[in-house]
């Protein structure tokens, strides 16, 4: 039974599907005379439609944010994993810039300082989350108090340190205008992008 099942088709020399074999000759005719195939996919496609099918398919594509030109399946990747043009938030201030300017930013960045309300040193930004980890909210008189506490002890001669909750009101209006000034730098960015970038 299958061998005449086998032998009750042909392979189409131009497709190579398997068709009918009563069919074969009038097959062959049509799909020689329309349809082509693509010589990136190895599919048949309608040959007025075959440019279509290689610009909509495999043509290179321009990343917008850094007009780096690739493949069209790899686009979506590099756009969220590669592009050095990629918006990505600083992790010290939370601060959306190019992933290019990302090294540079938390270099600086993370050497600010910022007060420990356990132990009253100033700790910088990139040695935070270890600090607190291990702080017990005593004073190392150890080390030696850096410039920055030094000064901060010279000022409490002066007047009383401020207490943890008096910086809450502080913090949100920093971070209020940090975000003011990224949204408006981001902005700015965008339109000048489009002005150089005119949709046609």
């Amino acid at each position: 039974m299958e061998v005449a099942a086998e032998e009750a088709t042909k392979i189409c020399k131009h497709c190579e599907r398997a068709i009918p074999s009563s069919n074969i000759d009038l097959h062959f005719a049509h799909c020689s005379r329309n349809l082509e195939k693509c010589k990136v996919c190895g599919d048949m496609v309608p040959r007025r439609h075959a440019e279509e099918h290689f610009l909509n398919t495999h043509a290179p594509v321009s990343c917008s944010l850094c007009s780096e030109m690739m493949e069209r399946d790899i686009l979506a990747v590099h756009k969220g994993e590669n592009c050095p043009q990629r918006i990505v938030t600083c992790e010290f201030c939370e601060f959306p810039l190019p992933a290019i300017d990302l090294a540079e930013h938390q270099e600086v960045c993370g050497n600010r300082t910022e007060l420990c309300h356990l132990c009253n040193r100033y700790i910088r930004l990139r040695e935070k989350y270890s600090h607190e980890s291990g702080c017990n909210g005593m004073l190392d008189q150890s080390a030696g108090p850096s410039r920055v506490t030094r000064a901060a002890e010279g000022e409490d001669n002066r007047r009383a340190r401020p207490q943890p909750h008096e910086f809450f009101p502080k913090r949100i209006l920093f971070t209020v205008a940090i975000t003011g000034i990224a949204v408006f730098l981001g902005s700015f960015y965008y339109q000048r992008k489009m002005e150089n970038n005119p949709v046609h």
